[in-house]
């Protein structure tokens, strides 16, 4: 096991990674950029280093930085989170050449399965199926043959998107050229990289994502799905565990499929299978995460399984030890993703409390949020062992949380989860166009 880590990244997720470590005895070195001195993350670390400016492409993006942080530090592997360089893999090559480990997939398996215009064909090969679409188009007559050839309308994507960027809805030849060059430059300034390709839009359908572990010795369990289906402009806002509205019976056998197929393709690391759910209850495969999801807390707490902590052992090389069917899928456990809606300082900051209901944040009183990043603030998470009062629980859990100073998306998370669409189960990704 390592002994010292560096988190390449910041938020909550550097937090949430920085205390796996502290209770795995691991010592911990934050980066930071400038507008994030007095971040939590760089407090609760026992070691920080400033590598840049508040621009994330001379900071969290800036790979050479990164490493030499590492190597000055003395860490042995670098986490990097979700977003930023953590699907990246020449960062991952780098760390590699430098002696440091990656806490992720191997290089070679994420130029594989990262790319998402190709990892279908590796899906269908490994017996799922998957939604009709193309490999990287270069040029805007590329992709509009290849949109008249799948049938408008169509999703034009970005290779290494992510958190629901680098997405456009697209219905005709005028939009895919508007929206051609936009995608793009949507994803080399966030990802790094331009490449686009198409795929068939499936509407309607819910988005019903896979969480998977695996380890080296070729071990793999599936702890269960997420709905996701709550989005706003292809950004999740809720997501909840087990799926609702479909048979316990269905669920299993999607969810051995799953690993059959990730044992099939030699996967290793944390990593997640996200998938369109149509009205027929056909599930097609879209795109495979080779990290840490944002919404893995709502497997946590569902399965009280620790995923970040099995992440960093399976990049030692720890086997599982449990098995599939040591896995709990028993109760339900509902996410809201706390945004915020512009910059501002928390004046003052309560969080809810109570048996079973988990806020994941990285502000304190004071903390000064910045226009620079994610608006991501926090994620309210809370288990209940039925869904009804999963739902009174995350109610009562948002009306209880306080963030004061920083406009916020709390009263909108109130209306939604008491909706009657998202209180009967019966909603999909229409949820905001309805």
């Amino acid at each position: 096991m390592y002994s010292k880590i560096l988190i390449a990244n910041r938020g909550e997720i550097a937090v949430r990674i920085i205390r796996a470590c502290k209770e795995m005895g691991i010592s911990t070195v934050a980066v930071y950029s400038a507008a994030d001195t007095d971040m939590l993350h760089v407090a609760l670390a026992d070691e920080s280093y400033c590598i840049g400016p508040p621009e994330a492409t001379e900071s969290y993006l800036n790979a050479e930085r990164i490493i030499s942080a590492a190597l000055v530090s003395g860490a042995q592997a670098i986490h990097p989170g979700y977003g930023f360089l953590s699907e990246n893999p020449d960062f991952a090559a780098l760390c590699r050449k430098n002696g440091i480990d990656f806490i992720g997939p191997s290089t070679e398996n994420m130029r594989r399965l990262g790319d998402k215009s190709t990892v279908k064909q590796l899906m269908a090969d490994a017996g799922l199926d998957v939604i009709p679409g193309t490999d990287v188009v270069d040029t805007v007559e590329e992709a509009l043959a290849a949109a008249g050839s799948i049938g408008y309308p169509v999703m034009l994507k970005c290779r290494s998107g992510g958190g629901g960027r680098g997405i456009r809805l697209v219905r005709s030849d005028e939009e895919l050229r508007a929206q051609f060059d936009a995608a793009r430059a949507e994803g080399a300034a966030a990802f790094g990289d331009g490449a686009v390709y198409i795929e068939k839009y499936v509407n309607p359908a819910k988005h019903v994502e896979f969480q998977i572990l695996a380890d080296e010795a070729g071990n793999v369990v599936c702890l269960g799905e997420r709905d996701c289906s709550i989005q706003r402009k292809n950004q999740k806002l809720i997501e909840e565990s087990p799926t609702p509205n479909i048979a316990v019976e269905t669920l299993k056998r999607y969810r051995k499929r799953v690993v059959a197929a990730v044992k099939k393709i030699g996967y290793t690391g944390v990593g997640t299978l996200e998938f369109l759910l149509d009205s027929t209850g056909s599930l097609y495969f879209m795109e495979m995460n080779i990290r840490l999801q944002v919404e893995h807390t709502v497997t946590e707490i569902l399965t009280s399984i620790d995923v970040v902590k099995w992440q960093i052992r399976a990049a030692a090389g720890i086997s599982l030890n449990f098995t599939q069917e040591d896995v709990d899928l028993s109760g339900c456990s509902i996410e809201c993703r706390i945004n915020a809606r512009g910059p501002g300082k928390v004046n003052i900051l309560h969080v809810s409390g109570g048996p079973f209901v988990r806020f994941d944040t990285y502000l304190v009183t004071g903390t000064e949020v910045s226009p620079f990043y994610d608006p991501l603030l926090g994620k309210l998470v809370v288990y209940a062992a039925t869904r009804e009062e999963a739902l009174r629980k995350i109610k009562a859990a948002l009306c209880e949380l306080v963030i004061d100073g920083v406009p916020n998306n709390i009263e909108e998370q109130i209306d939604i989860v008491s909706s009657d669409s998202f209180m009967s189960g019966n909603y999909d990704l229409n949820f905001f166009s309805k």
